[in-house]
């Protein structure tokens, strides 16, 4: 059910809508942020056991 979802039509309509929404000037950095969360959770799904980086965390 879930395996046609991402055909590349539905993926054009995304982004087309995404442009509308956001503006062409915003999309690099929706694109940058979202690559950044996929690199960022690829990394913990494959050390689980590290910590998380404690640079981001205010006290």
């Amino acid at each position: 059910m879930i395996g046609g979802l991402f055909q590349p039509m539905h993926l054009f309509i995304i982004l087309i809508v995404l442009l509308l929404v956001m503006g062409p000037s915003k999309l690099p950095q929706l694109g940058a942020s979202l690559g950044k969360a996929l690199r960022e959770l690829r990394r913990s799904l494959d050390n689980p056991e590290q910590p998380a980086d404690q640079g981001d965390v205010k006290k």
